[in-house]
C-alpha cells in the first residue's frame, strides 16, 4: 500500500512539472539572440546597389552572406518576403577603396601608400510584426579591409568581400536580436 501511495504521488508530480513547464512562454534564444516566440519566419530583401563603383557580385553576396547567418543561427523558415520579421529596402550605399596607411619616402620618391581599405556601406530596413518596438528604419553598418598597397583590389576582393559581409551580417543580426 505505501509502495502504490509514492508511485501515485510521484506519478501527480511529474504531471504538474510538465503542465506547468508546458504552459510557460518565454522567449527563445540562439547564441544569446531574442526571438519572438510567435515568430515563425524570415525574409531577406535582396540588396540593390547604390554605390558609385561595386563589385558587380556584391548586392547577391551581402544578400546571401545575411540569409546565411540567419539560417544558422534561428530556426526561422527563411521566406523570399513577407516574413514575421523582415529586413526591407537593404541597399549598399558605399563601396569605396583609400589609402590609410603611408609610407616614408625616401629622398626624391613621393610618399606612397603603405596601406589601403576597401570600405563597405549598407543601410537597410527591419521590421518586426510582432513587436514594432524593434523596429529600425535606415541603420547603416559599416565594416572594412585593409590590404597592402602592392596588391591590387581585383586580387584580394574575394577574400576582402568574404570578410566584410560576414561582419556586416554579424552586426545586422546583432542590431535586430541583441538589441546592439
Amino acid at each position: 500500500m505505501v509502495l502504490m501511495n509514492k508511485r501515485f504521488i510521484h506519478v501527480i508530480a511529474c504531471c504538474i512539472l510538465i503542465s506547468i513547464l508546458y504552459s510557460c512562454k518565454v522567449s527563445y534564444g540562439f547564441k544569446g539572440a531574442t526571438i519572438p516566440p510567435n515568430a515563425k519566419t524570415i525574409s531577406v530583401a535582396t540588396f540593390q546597389n547604390q554605390a558609385n563603383l561595386t563589385a558587380p557580385v556584391e548586392p547577391q553576396l551581402m544578400s546571401q552572406s545575411l540569409r546565411n547567418q540567419i539560417s544558422q543561427s534561428t530556426n526561422l523558415g527563411l521566406l523570399k518576403q513577407g516574413g514575421d520579421l523582415r529586413f526591407e529596402e537593404c541597399r549598399i550605399t558605399n563601396y569605396a577603396t583609400a589609402p590609410v596607411s603611408i609610407a616614408a619616402s625616401s629622398g626624391t620618391t613621393p610618399d606612397q601608400a603603405a596601406l589601403n581599405r576597401l570600405t563597405v556601406t549598407i543601410k537597410l530596413n527591419y521590421v518586426n510584426k510582432l513587436d514594432e518596438t524593434k523596429n529600425f528604419t535606415d541603420k547603416e553598418f559599416t565594416r572594412y579591409y585593409d590590404y597592402p598597397s602592392n596588391v591590387n583590389l581585383t586580387q584580394i576582393e574575394p577574400t576582402a568581400l568574404d570578410q566584410i559581409n560576414r561582419q556586416l551580417s554579424e552586426d545586422i543580426f546583432n542590431a535586430a536580436f541583441n538589441n546592439w
